[in-house]
């Protein structure tokens, strides 16, 4: 029990009697009563539950459970769409595994904890250098809020209220958006899509959709198909009618692209997984978000700042800050509460051990293994490339047979071959969305393509 401001609390169960005594105080007949569940929604009988097993036993099922299952180390893998499997180095786990940062979270006496200041400034840091961009938060849920949090940062900066995303935009974080800008206060927020061609946005009808009251222009590059954008092309129609150019971006495919920076953006964001994190089934994952130092205070999330004590020496705090949690709501940039502080240090460890040139390596190896395997895979009779623009590690390809079929065929193989794109794009339903890493081998890709031969034409 604890006792607070005199009155004792108790962290016990309630009696029977007690428990009765609250339902009678609200008017409640029984817990039953309480909870008004309808007769046909109720199961009616005991739940069917097996035998109670020894820890022993429940470990030797457990363990014959997860032998049914098939991950990246066990099955050949060609699956993307925003979830990659790039190595991870050993150092990220052994710094993970520390107990100070395993078990950390945001503090709010911050100072307290200077080591995870510093981390997390070390992560604002390299998100700053890879994407050169001003400033960085600490990190935020994921790539699609972090997305979504860009478009609500717009509206706020512009005072306008429309949104133009390209259709080339991952669906997920396309739908995340929509419930974003749903919930907003104000209703006269607007949210149109700039239609494909040939898997990128159309310029000609971009150019049509973006008008002076235009909050922001939302891109994906390298896009959902893997396909480059014209970004500086789009960024010139973004800023000629005053809206601000939020690009979603993979952070390998900085290795070897122009960053957001370079295209002069005003939002970066995207999906850090592929920084050190395992891709576990979709999460949790990390959303990075960097922009322009005069932006910072519209930013979502928290900011750690190097600063120095009384004394003189340097240290680390939690700066603009009373934003989220520590804040009136209505005058809160966003509801964000926490970073995926762990999932960050994880991206930082990652970027330090590569470095440079390491992540220009991972980058190269991609795009090159992705290319080799496109080409084998289009010269297969009845396989082709859905588009011929450029692509960095993914790409689309048509098949002669409807793509679920031929998914589930190769995945009774062991082989997850990609992404149906039909569930998506009604008029990609015979194409997949194909992935290549790093971790790809010749070997690898031989062995898909022999299998894609088989249901040629």
């Amino acid at each position: 029990m604890v006792s607070k401001n005199g009155v004792t609390m108790e962290y016990i169960p309630k009696t029977a009697n007690e428990e009765k005594a609250m339902l009678k105080a609200i008017g409640a007949g029984s817990f039953d009563a309480l909870l008004d569940i309808p007769e046909k929604l109720r199961l009616g009988r005991p739940l069917r539950l097996p035998k109670p097993l020894t820890q022993m036993e429940l470990l030797r099922e457990m363990w014959q459970l997860s032998r049914e299952s098939y991950d990246t180390a066990m099955a050949l893998s060609f699956m993307g769409g925003g979830s990659y499997d790039h190595f991870i180095p050993s150092t990220v786990a052994h710094v993970l595994s520390r107990s100070e940062f395993a078990t950390s979270y945001t503090p709010y006496q911050a100072e307290m904890s200077q080591g995870l200041l510093q981390a997390t400034y070390e992560y604002q840091t390299m998100i700053c250098q890879i994407t050169h961009m001003e400033v960085s938060n600490a990190s935020v849920y994921d790539g699609a809020s972090a997305l979504a949090e860009a478009a609500l940062m717009a509206i706020r900066l512009t005072k306008r209220n429309k949104i133009v995303v390209a259709s080339s935009m991952h669906p997920h974080y396309r739908s995340v958006i929509e419930t974003y800008l749903s919930g907003l206060s104000n209703a006269s927020v607007t949210l149109s899509y700039a239609p494909l061609r040939a898997g990128q946005v159309s310029l000609e009808d971009l150019e049509r959709v973006v008008t002076g009251d235009i909050a922001a222009v939302l891109v994906q590059h390298p896009n959902f198909f893997g396909q480059l954008e014209e970004m500086e092309e789009i960024s010139r129609l973004a800023h000629a009618c005053g809206a601000l150019l939020v690009m979603s971006v993979d952070p390998i495919s900085l290795g070897l692209l122009k960053t957001p920076g370079e295209y002069d953006a005003d939002i970066a964001v995207g999906e850090g997984q592929s920084l050190g994190n395992p891709m576990s089934f979709g999460g949790p994952y990390v959303g990075f978000f960097a922009t322009r130092r005069a932006f910072i205070r519209q930013m979502p999330g928290r900011v750690v700042g190097a600063t120095t004590d009384a004394t003189g020496r340097p240290g680390f705090c939690l700066t603009l800050q009373a934003r989220e949690q520590h804040i009136r709501r209505e005058r809160a940039t966003s509801n964000i509460c926490t970073n995926q502080g762990l999932n960050a240090l994880a991206a930082a460890v990652y970027l330090a051990t590569l470095g440079p040139t390491g992540l220009k390596e991972v980058a190269t190896l991609s795009l090159a293994n992705a290319h080799t395997a496109a080409g084998e895979i289009a010269a297969i009779p009845g396989f082709s490339l859905a588009f011929s623009s450029p692509f960095f590690k993914e790409f689309v390809v048509r098949t002669p047979i409807p793509a679920a079929t031929l998914l589930r065929a190769l995945a009774s193989e062991g082989i997850f071959a990609g992404i149906d794109l039909g569930q998506y794009y009604p008029d990609l339903s015979d194409a997949i969305l194909i992935c290549l890493t790093e971790k790809h081998s010749a070997v690898d890709i031989n062995r898909f393509v022999q299998a894609l031969k088989r249901y040629g034409t």
